[in-house]
């Protein structure tokens, strides 16, 4: 059976497809000559699962969206009072290249603004350490998160360089507060390659999954940061990365996010998934405007928003066990606890990965308390598609968690109140 996560992610590209409103980035040159068109959008969840749809797989500059990451570098390298005494936590309310600083001490209100993301460049790495090596390090850092090798774009960072004006403007007025304490234009420098690192969507995802799964790659397995660091920067993000639309954000969108202008969007949902976008037309705030209705889409049919979902619970699929032999066989998935997003990836990779043998499938939730509208029509996709391989599909629902039940064109589902009736009724299946 095919996963049906590809199917949606591919049906919300094309509900978006038609909208060409937005400008590229064109005060950046390279970023201009981009091509407007490309669209992805692509899942990792924490188990390490990646799914996509679109252009999941083009190279592209990671601009602003490389701020949380190097926020997180920072304040493992530095420790969270070094960081902190030179970048403020609090949103800003302006325009990402705004010079933002706080009266009288001349810190950046945030790290997710440029002149905070400049303070931050210069704090990764241990103190003394020489520029190239702090690029290297920030290299290797967006590498981990990624969980592959990345590099930069030389002609994107040249093109950056030659109109960063305003980033250098904001580093000299840094460096007169003493909040940098080295040469502007070299801090600047390091930046600008810092965001011309390229991504993929795929990439994005993946990174922003090692945030959401507590600062641990869910693809290398590899501890990225503490656990302490991943909440800092979640966040951070939640309330200041989509600058002054963050309020908005976090009211309709409700995940943790960052934006960049090369059109790449990620969201970090903690414990389940990280979520990422490509499409390079920007609204007036900076944000990919295919990138933020494709959000919106997601939280509204998922549940994703953070202040709706309910505590984890225990593994959703509790066993995928057989009953009876031979014929007369039954393949019995026992779920448990209360199912969202999540927990219905869950099933539908048990689904996907098990290869079913045997004609008859009950999908038991007898153990099950709750299961949002998301959730509810993956399960009947799963069944559905089920069917159509040739399965006869029974729903053990006791409590009629799933009233009327209709899995959609071509599917059918036999709905019981015991495993013991769904064996009786596949034993009674008559076969040629």
């Amino acid at each position: 059976m095919r996963s049906v996560i590809p199917d949606y992610l591919a049906e919300a590209l094309g509900d978006v497809a038609s909208d060409t409103s937005g400008e590229l980035a064109g005060y950046i040159p390279e970023l201009a000559a981009a091509d407007p068109e490309h669209l992805g959008a692509a899942f990792a969840t924490v188990q390490g699962e990646v799914y996509g749809a679109g252009d999941i797989d083009t190279e592209f500059t990671i601009q602003s969206i490389s701020k949380p990451f190097a926020y997180a570098l920072a304040l493992s390298d530095r420790g969270f009072a070094p960081v902190l005494a030179s970048v403020g936590v609090e949103p800003s309310g302006e325009a990402f290249n705004q010079i933002s600083l706080e009266d009288g001490t001349g810190r950046p209100l945030n790290p997710m603004i440029n002149a905070g993301a400049i303070t931050t460049h210069a704090l990764v790495g241990p103190e003394g350490l020489k520029p190239a090596e702090r690029v290297e390090r920030v290299t290797d850092g967006l590498s981990a998160f990624a969980g592959r090798r990345l590099r930069a774009d030389e002609a994107v960072c040249a093109s950056e360089m030659e109109h960063a004006h305003r980033n250098l403007a904001i580093a000299h007025m840094l460096r007169g507060h003493d909040i940098l304490t080295e040469d502007p234009r070299t801090v600047v420098d390091g930046y600008t390659r810092q965001c011309s690192v390229l991504v993929t969507a795929r990439d994005l995802a993946m990174m922003a999954a090692t945030l959401a799964n507590r600062g641990v790659n869910p693809l290398t397995g590899q501890r990225v940061i503490t656990e302490p660091v991943a909440r800092q920067v979640l966040s951070v993000m939640f309330t200041c990365g989509m600058y002054d639309a963050a309020g908005d954000w976090a009211t309709q969108v409700g995940i943790p996010a960052k934006s960049g202008v090369a059109g790449g969007l990620i969201g970090a949902l903690p414990g389940q998934i990280g979520i990422a976008t490509f499409s390079p037309r920007l609204d007036p705030h900076g944000n990919s405007v295919r990138g933020v209705s494709l959000f919106e889409r997601f939280s509204s049919d998922m549940g994703l928003h953070l202040m709706g979902v309910p505590a984890a619970a225990r593994a959703v699929v509790r066993s995928n066990h057989v009953v009876g032999s031979g014929r007369n066989a039954l393949r019995v998935l026992q779920l448990q606890g209360g199912i969202g997003f999540a927990g219905a990836e869950r099933i539908v990779r048990e689904a996907v990965d098990s290869a079913f043998q045997e004609v008859g499938v009950a999908v038991d939730l007898t153990l099950v308390y709750s299961i949002d509208d998301v959730a509810r029509r993956m399960v009947l996709e799963v069944a559905r598609r089920l069917t159509l391989d040739g399965h006869e599909v029974h729903l053990v629902d006791p409590e009629s968690l799933l009233p009327d039940p209709d899995p959609g064109d071509g599917g059918r589902v036999t709905v019981v109140e015991t495993v013991a009736q769904a064996s009786a009724s596949v034993a009674s299946i008559r076969r040629p």
